[in-house]
């Protein structure tokens, strides 16, 4: 349990809850939290939703930018803001960081903000590689205090219709998932540098090998990587990336992205031996949540997923509407684990497999082989 850096509402900080309003324990304990970065995962995804998270505070925002300090000063006039790290690490009432930085910073500020002794939240990708996510985890591990990455994605409403629609046994074993981001549009920004992001690779399919992972629970058997380059964007992270994934039960997991392409793929092909789904449409909760009500997200019904299935004996071809996910549930559960000692559901050592499955896949992209996994 991190209880130790909270405080209580009711009483001084770092103390215990007064006895009168101990009844009231679960709901009394706020955690001060300063966000990093005020970009636009920043801006639209770790500070709206830290302010709506019962049990945290955003009690400061940190970013070298004037401009985008002047702007989150008038998004939130209750939050002190930061020009650097180094300032929030000096505020001892901050307890919990969230790093919505660069790619290529978030080992070394992860690790900076945890031996300060405070509690820690990074943005996907965790890291570079695993070396780094090790050293992460160590910090963590040292200093007694909490790591987790932003995979929000656990909660989008494809990923959970999918589940359930596995769960209900409609395809009966699964042996071939495709999922697929294929957009057009040039990379801007430091996402577009490859020395900062890691590539193409590095963005969205984080959280599809973070998926990819939680469907299956068997070992990796190897894995198979190819990233293309086309001189159209003059970009140095790759236009195009097809990444493969065995498991040791034999079960293909394949994951694409590009960003050259104006024709739409399913964002879901899923077959098994008994049943077959097709999804398309991305996610309908970014959108509200950039307009600042993401409650407020609905699905075109024209993106449910679609699930032909002989389980039970009859064929059948049925529509599914999606279950309703919230990314709100990430930032709960921090607030959770930090005044209530719940479990941790995005665990580091989770996240740690998500980079060997980089680390595999980077080198099968550099030789142009399958690399076994170990």
């Amino acid at each position: 349990m991190y209880r130790k850096g909270c405080r209580c509402l009711f009483g001084s900080s770092r103390g215990a809850c007064p006895p009168r309003f101990a009844i009231f324990q679960r709901r009394i304990f706020m955690t001060n939290t300063a966000v990093i970065g005020y970009g636009y995962a920043g801006r639209a995804f770790h500070s709206y939703l830290v302010s709506l998270a019962d049990g945290l505070n955003l009690y400061a925002i940190a970013t070298r930018d004037a401009e985008r300090r002047g702007a989150a000063r008038e998004a939130y006039p209750n939050a002190q803001i930061y020009q650097t790290l180094d300032e929030v690490l000096a505020d001892d009432a901050v307890e919990l960081v969230v790093l919505a930085t660069p790619h290529d910073t978030h080992a070394e500020l992860a690790i900076k903000a945890m031996d300060a002794g405070k509690h820690l939240v990074t943005d996907k990708i965790m890291a570079m590689n695993t070396a780094e996510a090790d050293a992460m985890i160590a910090a963590s591990q040292r200093n007694n205090v909490m790591l987790s990455v932003f995979h929000n994605r656990r909660w989008d409403w494809d990923y959970l219709t999918v589940k359930k629609v596995i769960a209900d046994g409609l395809l009966g074993t699964p042996y071939l998932f495709q999922v697929a981001i294929m957009r057009y549009g040039k990379p801007g920004g430091w996402r577009s540098i490859k020395k900062h992001s890691g590539g193409i690779l590095y963005d969205w399919p984080a959280h599809f090998v973070d998926q990819a992972l939680q469907f299956v629970q068997a070992p990796v058997a190897s894995i198979f990587c190819d990233i293309h380059y086309n001189a159209k964007w003059d970009v140095d992270i790759g236009n195009y990336a097809n990444l493969i994934i065995k498991f040791k039960n034999d079960v293909r997991y394949q994951i694409e992205i590009g960003n050259l392409s104006k024709a739409e793929k399913p964002r879901w092909y899923v077959v098994g031996d008994e049943g077959g789904l097709v999804k398309y449409g991305l996610d309908p909760q970014e959108g509200p949540m950039r307009d600042g009500d993401i409650d407020a997200a609905e699905e075109d019904p024209g993106n449910y997923a679609k699930v032909w299935t002989e389980a039970g004996g009859e064929p059948r071809e049925l529509v599914i509407e999606s279950v309703r996910g919230t990314w709100k549930s990430y930032y709960h559960n921090i607030a959770d684990v930090l005044n209530n000692g719940a479990e941790l559901v995005v665990k580091p050592e989770e996240v740690r497999k998500v980079m060997q499955v980089y680390d595999a896949a980077m080198q099968s992209a550099e030789t142009g082989e399958t690399v076994s996994f170990r």
